[in-house]
């Protein structure tokens, strides 16, 4: 392998890191390893509390992260139906009841249908997203509102995995394309079935062709670059 050339492998991110986080950890090692500063990038920001496929890339590798962005992405995702938090995800405490007496399994289903395709969605005011030039969360979290508009996504599928009808939580797998928000999809599937929904868990399990099973586990990161062979030629 050769970092300054170039090259692309995925990670798994853990829970509550965020990608910059992963990255940054990355970047040290392979830097303390090579001895020498190693450029590195993400295709694609994962939210700290979401977990999965982050692909990363070294060196001349990084000019390709725009492309890689734009490839297709699958998650699963586990929803709260019944409630509401500010970022739509567990990152808040919930700040919103909803009645939930008219979901059933069949109007999940129905309502799951109305998002695949080409729609547009709201990002989560909780996001990345720049405002004048300000991170959309650095506003949220000084006090101040934020009016995001809406962006066209395309949504390839939803699938139904689960429902507990006792614990009104619904599990879902997607596939979608490049900007989609999960979090913000929770959201509006929650406010179809005339409720609320945030997410409870949240997994990348691949992007373009990373699987999590092609993943190199976060924590044994130095196991796997040790036994690597590894080309220090410029």
């Amino acid at each position: 392998m050769n970092f300054r050339k170039g090259e692309i492998f995925a990670i798994d991110k853990p829970y509550k890191m965020t990608s910059f986080g992963a990255l940054a950890h990355v970047r040290y090692l392979l830097s303390h390893t090579l001895g020498y500063k190693v450029k590195i990038g993400h295709a694609g920001t994962l939210d700290p509390l979401a977990t999965g496929v982050l692909v990363l890339c070294t060196g001349k590798a990084t000019k390709q992260i725009e492309q890689l962005q734009a490839h297709t992405k699958e998650y699963t995702a586990t929803l709260q139906l019944g409630a509401t938090t500010a970022s739509y995800d567990m990152e808040h405490e919930v700040n919103a009841h909803y009645p939930t007496e008219q979901i059933t399994r069949e109007r999940i289903e129905s309502v799951l249908g109305s998002f695949v395709g080409d729609i547009q969605q709201v990002p989560p005011t909780y996001s990345a997203c720049k405002v004048d030039g300000e991170r959309a969360y650095n506003l949220r979290r000084s006090g101040e509102n934020v009016e995001l508009k809406p962006k066209n996504i395309h949504v390839d599928s939803i699938e139904l995995t689960a429902f507990d009808p006792a614990k009104m939580q619904m599990s879902i797998r997607v596939v979608c394309g490049k900007g989609t928000y999960i979090r913000a999809l929770a959201r509006d599937i929650g406010r179809a079935l005339d409720s609320g929904a945030y997410l409870t868990a949240l997994r990348r399990t691949r992007t373009g062709d990373f699987s999590v099973a092609d993943c190199i586990d976060f924590d044994h990161f130095q196991e796997w670059l040790d036994k690597q062979e590894i080309d220090k030629e410029i």
